[in-house]
This record gives structure tokens, sequence and C-alpha cells, in this order.
């Protein structure tokens, strides 16, 4: 992490700081008077006139001897508890004017003046635990200090030791190389093996003069999005770029991303730059015996979706809620679709929405459907913030207010073979017998008459012969068509086909006219 911009930087405070003070020269010298502060603002100087001392009263007096020789003026070490910083070397009087605690120590041999290592990202800094405080918030990271690592150059190379280079060293009589991290390579060395690390440098590197040399094969490295080259020892080079296969300095130095072919594209299929990105829709993937960079995007049914798109699909496209169907939601991720089912017997749906420029987003969604028939006003059915619901007119030709015009938006499915043999119909029994209706037709006839005239609820009937006998006046099965219709619009209920187009358990469902089952 590079927390202080593009580059990298060393942080190198040391936590003290010096304060310029002038000594005072000996009583036998040209200066025989201490100033605890002179005119011109120094303090603790030697003068030979009391004259060029300060004349403020919250002063001492000056007095004929040497500042070292006084109390006013006896150096010590002054601490400033908020940055962390540490002064040696600093007047009493001068420290606690500046707000610093001051320790009768000249050289600062005081606890909170001890340096230690402050680890900041990829950086460091060798100063005290307060000062590392303040760096770590300076910098919004968490405060990671060292007081065991108290050598500058130690805490120095702490800062890049995860940084990559080249590793060089002896193995079966051969000058070998591995592209690893500096603190990796630390382990190598041992009294008997001599090992160099060169930070940034690859171990194909000329000058390195290792038996690790360029080769055209590339690999794609897990964790990454590049296609890279690989040298003869196996260690991964820079970025694929073909027009680079025999550039010595292309083998020679780590080249950053930005720095490599087609900086900032996609460069899906390209065969001659593997700097894939997977922000703008491409990773490293084998491509038959060379590894390329393929879109992660995904195509079906002849439709091209983009990487992270999702997107609904039923299993009874157009879906119209037949028994049976269901809602999924199809993810496109790394060039491959997955599927991930909604809630069975349609209790989720599938809900998309299209952005611009087309990409769409789907999620499965409840279906609050199970309050719907309790809802006696439009408003309230139709209120999407609870309920997934539709109002259906009333039936203008039934004599009887119906007792629910409210009815779910998507047909819900639900158990119909029961948990016992009590309950043979589960759930569905339940539900679907709501819709449940009687409609008596009345009929007559004259002593004179053969025919029967229907004159009441004859939208219940159809005109037709029944045990020789002949009804007429009937307006057809309207009443019978809008029941079917409520009842199906309950869930899987009433004369239906499920979705592969099979009618289900046809002599369970019938029409009694006058007093007897009718095939329908």
């Amino acid at each position: 992490m590079d927390i202080m911009g593009n580059k990298k930087i060393l942080l190198l405070f040391l936590g003290i700081l010096l304060i310029g003070i002038i000594p005072s020269i000996n009583s036998v010298g040209e200066n025989r008077y201490c100033c605890e502060k002179t005119v011109s603002g120094a303090w603790c100087q030697g003068v030979a006139n009391p004259s060029e001392c300060s004349t403020d009263p919250n002063l001492n007096v000056p007095v004929p001897t040497s500042c070292e020789n006084t109390d006013y003026c006896q150096i010590g070490c002054c601490y400033d508890s908020n940055e962390g910083l540490c002064m040696p070397g600093t007047p009493e009087r001068v420290c606690t004017d500046r707000g610093g605690i001051w320790a009768n120590d000249a050289e600062c041999n005081i606890p909170q003046c001890q340096l230690g290592c402050c680890t900041l990202g990829d950086q460091a800094a060798f100063t005290t635990l307060v000062g590392c405080k303040q760096l770590s918030s300076k910098y919004g990271v968490e405060t990671n200090y060292r007081p065991d690592i108290n050598v500058e150059i130690e805490c120095l190379a702490t800062a890049t030791a995860d940084d990559k280079g080249a590793c060089v060293y002896e193995e079966e009589f051969q000058k070998t190389c591995q592209y690893i991290k500096q603190k990796d390579c630390d382990l190598l060395r041992t009294s008997e093996n001599s090992v160099s690390f060169h930070l940034g440098i690859l171990c194909s590197a000329p000058q390195l003069a290792t038996n690790c040399e360029k080769t055209t094969r590339t690999t794609c490295v897990e964790g990454k999005d590049e296609v890279y080259f690989v040298d003869t020892c196996g260690n991964v080079a820079n970025i694929y770029d073909k027009t680079k296969e025999q550039n010595n300095d292309y083998w020679t130095r780590a080249v950053s991303k930005d720095e490599s072919c087609g900086a900032g594209l996609d460069n899906i299929n390209n065969p001659d730059c593997g700097n894939c990105d997977y922000y703008y829709g491409s990773m490293c993937k084998p491509d038959g015996n060379k590894n390329i960079c393929k879109s992660l995007g995904c195509t079906y049914n002849n439709v091209a979706y983009d990487h992270g798109e999702t997107w609904c699909v039923s299993n009874d496209e157009p879906m119209k809620n037949f028994p049976g169907s269901e809602w999924f939601r199809f993810i496109c991720y790394n060039g491959e679709v997955t599927v991930e089912p909604c809630d069975a017997f349609r209790q989720s749906t599938c809900i998309s929405q299209t952005y611009e420029g087309g990409y769409t987003y789907a999620r499965c969604s409840a279906n609050l459907w199970r309050d719907c028939i309790a809802q006696d006003n439009k408003l309230d059915c139709e209120n999407e913030d609870k309920r997934d619901c539709k109002w259906q007119s009333h039936d203008e030709y039934d004599n009887r207010t119906l007792m629910f015009a409210c009815v779910p938006k998507i047909a819900p499915g639900f158990d119909f073979w029961g948990s016992t043999e009590e309950d043979e119909g589960g759930e569905a029994d339940g539900i679907c017998s709501i819709a449940n209706a009687e409609c008596t037709s009345t009929f007559e006839k004259g002593l004179l008459q053969g025919t029967w005239q229907c004159i009441h609820n004859c939208q219940c009937c159809v005109d037709g012969e029944f045990g020789g006998d002949k009804f007429e006046g009937c307006y057809g099965d309207l009443w019978a068509d809008k029941k079917k219709n409520l009842c199906s619009a309950l869930g899987d209920c009433g004369q239906k086909v499920n979705y592969v187009n099979a009618r289900g358990y046809p002599n369970r469902t019938v029409i009694i006219r006058d007093g007897k089952a009718v095939t329908k």
C-alpha cells in the first residue's frame, strides 16, 4: 500500500530536534556575564556587558559567570508530548515556554525519547511511540510500532520487506535466481550460502549472469488479471508483449501495468498483448495452447451479457404462472452463467431492472400474496408496499356480493399432497375452497308446453336436453367461466394445465349441473 503517493518514500524521522544554543564563553574570556535572554531574543548567552540582556522582570538578572554554571540556564531534554519529539541540550525555561516537559538529561536518555520502528503500510519511520501514533493517525493506518528494532537501517529494511526482486544464490554449483519478496530472500541466507537481493530486477537480467533466461512462454497468475512471461527458471516476469519477446531491457527491470502494452484497455482476444483488466471486463484464461485476455461476459439464448449482469428466466416462458412454473435468477460471472433458483411454488419471483447502457440487474423477491383475499377495497388491495395483489371487478351477473375481489398478482403454488391421510389435499384444499360457489337456476313450463324455460339465474346454465326434457333460455356458462377464472387467480386451483401443458387430476375438478357431474 502506497499511502504517500504513487512513489515509495522512506520516512526517516529520527524524533530528535536540536535547538541552536550558543554556549557562553568561560569567565576568563571576553564574555563575563550570562543573560537568560538577550535583547535580540537569544536564550542563555554569554555577553560582555549586562546591558545586552533583556530587562524583562520575569527573567533572572545577569550574573558574572558562564551560563553552564547557572541554575536558570542548565540544559537538559525537552519532550513534546503532543508530537512525540525530543530536543536535547535545551534550557528548562525555553522548554517550558514552548509547552514541553523538561528533564535533567541533556542527551535525552529518557523512556519517552527511545526510538523504535514505526511501520506505515509499505513504509517505515524511525521515531518515538507518540510520533508513530501521530503518523498513523495522519495517514489513516493502524499503529504498528516495533520498539525491539532500535537500529535505523534495520527499520528502513522493513519498508521493502514485501517488495519483490531477484534473489540470487548458488545451487548445485550454478548461479540461479528466484523472483521473490525481500523477506523471503533473507530466509535463504545462511553462513554457507551467499545470497544477494536486487529490488525490482528480474532474474533474467543479463547483468546478474544467472541460469534464468527469457522465453516465449506465458502463464496466468492466481489473483492477477494479466498474462505474464515466464523465464527458464519458472519465474514470473513482465506482462506479455509479443513485440518485446527478445528485448533485453524488458527482461531486466520489472515494468508496472501502466507502463505495459495496452494500458487502460481490455485487450480482449489480443494475440500480441496480455495486459488484461478485470474492471474493463477481461482476464487471463487458457485458449488452446496459449493464454490470452478473455472476455468476462456471457451469452445466453443468443443474448450477450456483461460480467456481473443478472437477469430473470422462468421455466414457463413467457411466464403464465402455470402449476410447476418457477423463477430463476441467472448470473454472468467470469465468463460463466450460473443459476440461482427463487423459492419454489412461486413463493418468490424474479424482478429485474435495466439501467442506462442496457445493463440489467435482477433479484428474487418474496411474493406477498397471502392476505390478498382479506382486502375489501381497491386501494388496500393494490398497496405494493405491503402486498402483491390485483383488484378484480365484481360479477355483475351474480345476485350476491362476492366475499372477495382481491387476488394475487402472481398466482402462487402450494402444498397439494398434505402431510397426513386426514390432510390429503394439503394447503391447496384450504385455499382453493375459498372460491367454491353454487348457483341454482330455476325453470318452469306450462301444462301444454314441452320445453322448460329458465326464469332465474339463467347465467348459470346452458340450453340442452336432460332426462328427456329440453331446457331453454339459458345464457351459457358465463357464471361458470367467471368462477373458474376467479378460482385460478387464487393459485394452482381449478381447471388448469401445468407448465409442460399436462392436465393435472382432471377427475378432481368438475362442474356440477342439476345435481350431477358434467364433463367439460
